[in-house]
């Protein structure tokens, strides 16, 4: 087995590991590194291919993307940046080094 091979499925064994006992039930805090409730993130919006926008999070290690949803639960298609392209500082609310 060669090395990357290796490492991946070790560092895949250990995210689904802290996964599972990590009890985090609360949605509204961010469980990594650097501990904060997610309004201390900045979000910003990803593009997908439809022209659709989607709330993007970077934290370093964790990520969240959420789709942007009008009051009735309809899509937002706003048409602020072309497709598949980010708008936005979505990386920045957090110390951990984003090494990607």
């Amino acid at each position: 087995m060669t090395f990357k091979k290796t490492a991946f499925l070790v560092a895949a064994a250990f995210s689904l590991a802290a996964c599972e006992g990590s009890g985090h039930a609360n949605k509204t805090t961010d469980g990594g590194f650097d501990k904060k409730h997610l309004s201390q993130l900045q979000a910003g919006i990803w593009i997908d291919k439809n022209g659709c926008d989607h709330w993007i999070i970077d934290d370093g290690v964790e990520g969240y993307l959420d789709p942007r949803l009008d009051k009735y639960g309809k899509p937002i298609c706003s048409g602020i940046g072309l497709p598949e392209t980010t708008v936005g500082n979505f990386k920045s609310g957090s110390t951990f080094e984003d090494l990607l």
